[in-house]
């Protein structure tokens, strides 16, 4: 089952719910800012993503945004400062 590269970035209005986001996105990838994560998931682990997106935000106040991108798109991400973008992880057992 093949992985996708997806940047995630969020906008949470409550200390409660942030929290609870950020908690949830540090179990399956990087923090690369603030509110910005980078993470490979497969398309079931995506799903399960935004199912548990769905049920801790509130879609009124928040904003959560899942952007994927491609192998080629990923080695042209241009970066200044610090970091390096999240490599690819190596074999997985689950």
């Amino acid at each position: 089952m093949s992985r996708g590269f997806y940047v995630i970035v969020y906008d949470v209005v409550s200390d409660k719910r942030r929290l609870k986001v950020a908690k949830y996105l540090e179990s399956l990838g990087d923090r690369v800012q603030y509110s910005v994560f980078e993470v490979y998931l497969t398309q079931q682990e995506l799903e399960k993503l935004m199912r548990k997106f769905n049920k801790l935000i509130n879609a009124k106040e928040d904003s959560v945004r899942v952007y994927m991108l491609c192998e080629a798109c990923r080695g042209k991400v241009e970066m200044l400062g610090k970091g390096e973008v999240t490599e690819p992880p190596g074999v997985v057992i689950v």
